[in-house]
C-alpha cells in the first residue's frame, strides 16, 4: 500500500515537472515568435528618423523593412532543410545567437547597406526559428486540446507583437532610432539562455521532401499565397507611406505616429484567439473574400486622406482612423484564414511542406509589392494591389463551370 502511494506520488511529481517543462518550452517558442513580429513593426515607425540620419529617402528606407521579409521568404526552404539535417534544437539556438549579433550590427550601422544586410540576416534567422518552433509544438504537445492551446498562445503573442512594436518603437525612436534596433539583442539572449535549458535535444536527419511542383498545382494553396502576398504588401506599403506622412509632413512625434497606426494591427491581435472558431462558422472562402473587399476600400480612403495636410486629432479621427480600421479588419479576417485555406485538401503529412511553400510565396510576394509601391510612389498602386487581392479571393467563391 505504501509502495503504491509512493509510486503515485512520484508519477504525479513527474507529470507536474513535465507540464512545467512543456509550458516553459512554449514560453521560449512564443517569445521568439513575438520577437519576429516586433521586427517588422518597430522598423516601420523608425524609418523617417533613420532615413534622415543615414541620408536616404523613403524608397531606400523601405528596404530596411523589405530585407527582413526577403531573408525570411528567400531562405526559408533552404534553411528548413538545414535545420532538419542539423537538428531543430541546434538550429534554433544558433539562430537566436546570430539574431542578437545582427541586432547589434543594425544599431551600430553607419551605412544603409550594412543596415539592410544585417536585417537580411535577421530574416534568415527567423526562417530557421519559425518552422522549428512549430515542429517543437507538434512533437511535444499531444494532439487535441493541449496542442490547440499551445498554438493559440503561439499565434496570439505573434499577433500582439506587431501591435506592441508600434508603441515600443515610438518610445525608443524618440530618444534614438538605434535603440529600437538594439532592443531585440538582449531579448534574444534571454531566449537563448532559456532555450539552452528548456529546448529538448533533437537528432538531425534527412530533410523532408518538398515536391514544389505538386504543391504549385494545388489551387487553394496558390490562391491563398497570392491573396496573402497582396495583403502583406498592401498593409506594409500603407504603414510605411503613412509613417513618413505623419512624422515628416504633419510633424507628429514617433510615439504619436506609432500609436496612430495601432488600429491597423489591433483587429488581428483581438481576432487571433478565435480565428479557428470563425472559420468553422463562416468557412474560409467567404470570410477571405469579405475581408479582402475591405482592403482596397481602405486604400481609397487613405488616398483621399493623403490630400489633407492638417495634423489635428479631429482630422485624424475623421480622415485616418476609418481607413486604418477598415484595412486592419480586412487583414484580421484574411490572414490566419488564408493559411488554413492553403492547407485545405492536403493530407497532414504534406502540411509542413505546404506551409513552407506558402510562407515563401507570401514573404517574397509582399517584398515585391512593397518594392513596386516604393518605386512608383503612387497611392493608386496600393489600391490596385488591394483590388487584385480581392479578385483572387473572389475566385474561391465563384463556382467554376467544368466541361466533361
Amino acid at each position: 500500500m505504501a509502495r503504491s502511494l509512493t509510486t503515485r506520488s512520484l508519477t504525479a511529481r513527474e507529470t507536474a515537472a513535465e507540464t512545467r517543462g512543456s509550458w516553459g518550452l512554449l514560453a521560449v517558442l512564443s517569445g521568439t515568435m513575438l520577437l519576429d513580429a516586433l521586427e517588422v513593426s518597430t522598423a516601420i515607425v523608425a524609418l523617417p528618423a533613420l532615413a534622415a540620419d543615414l541620408g536616404i529617402g523613403a524608397a531606400g528606407a523601405t528596404w530596411v523593412v523589405g530585407a527582413f521579409a526577403l531573408g525570411f521568404g528567400g531562405l526559408l526552404i533552404v534553411l528548413r532543410n538545414l535545420a532538419a539535417r542539423w537538428g531543430e534544437r541546434q538550429a534554433y539556438l544558433a539562430a537566436l545567437a546570430l539574431f542578437a549579433a545582427a541586432s547589434v550590427v543594425c544599431a551600430l550601422a553607419d551605412a544603409p547597406a550594412i543596415l539592410v544586410a544585417a536585417r537580411l540576416v535577421k530574416g534568415a534567422c527567423a526562417a530557421l526559428t519559425a518552422p522549428a518552433g512549430l515542429a517543437f509544438i507538434a512533437r511535444y504537445f499531444p494532439e487535441g486540446p493541449p496542442r490547440h492551446r499551445a498554438i493559440s498562445v503561439y499565434t496570439f503573442l505573434g499577433a500582439w507583437g506587431f501591435t506592441l512594436g508600434l508603441i515600443i518603437s515610438g518610445l525608443l525612436t524618440a530618444a534614438d532610432w538605434r535603440w529600437t534596433f538594439l532592443l531585440p539583442a538582449p531579448v534574444a539572449l534571454v531566449l537563448l539562455v532559456s532555450g539552452l535549458r528548456l529546448l529538448p535535444a533533437t537528432p538531425g536527419g534527412p530533410p523532408p521532401r518538398l515536391q514544389i511542383g505538386a504543391l504549385l498545382v494545388h489551387a487553394p494553396l496558390v490562391r491563398s499565397a497570392l491573396g496573402a502576398a497582396t495583403l502583406n504588401g498592401t498593409v506594409w506599403g500603407l504603414l510605411v507611406e503613412w509613417t513618413f506622412r505623419l512624422q515628416d509632413d504633419l510633424g507628429w512625434t514617433s510615439l504619436q505616429a506609432g500609436i496612430a497606426l495601432v488600429p491597423a494591427s489591433l483587429p488581428a491581435a483581438l481576432v487571433s484567439p478565435v480565428a479557428g472558431r470563425l472559420v468553422r462558422r463562416f468557412g474560409t472562402a467567404r470570410q477571405i473574400t469579405a475581408g479582402a473587399a475591405l482592403v482596397p476600400l481602405g486604400c481609397l480612403l487613405a488616398w483621399s486622406a493623403a490630400h489633407e495636410r492638417t495634423g489635428s486629432p479631429a482630422a485624424y479621427a475623421v480622415d485616418v482612423l476609418p481607413w486604418l480600421l477598415l484595412v486592419g479588419t480586412g487583414f484580421a479576417m484574411c490572414f490566419s484564414t488564408l493559411h488554413i485555406q492553403a492547407l485545405s485538401g492536403l493530407e497532414p503529412a504534406r502540411h509542413g511542406a505546404a506551409s513552407a511553400a506558402y510562407q515563401t510565396m507570401v514573404q517574397l510576394g509582399g517584398v515585391l509589392v512593397l518594392a513596386l509601391v516604393s518605386v512608383t510612389a503612387n497611392p493608386v498602386a496600393l489600391t490596385l494591389v488591394g483590388l487584385l487581392g480581392f479578385l483572387v479571393a473572389l475566385t474561391g467563391v465563384i463556382p467554376v463551370r467544368r466541361t466533361v
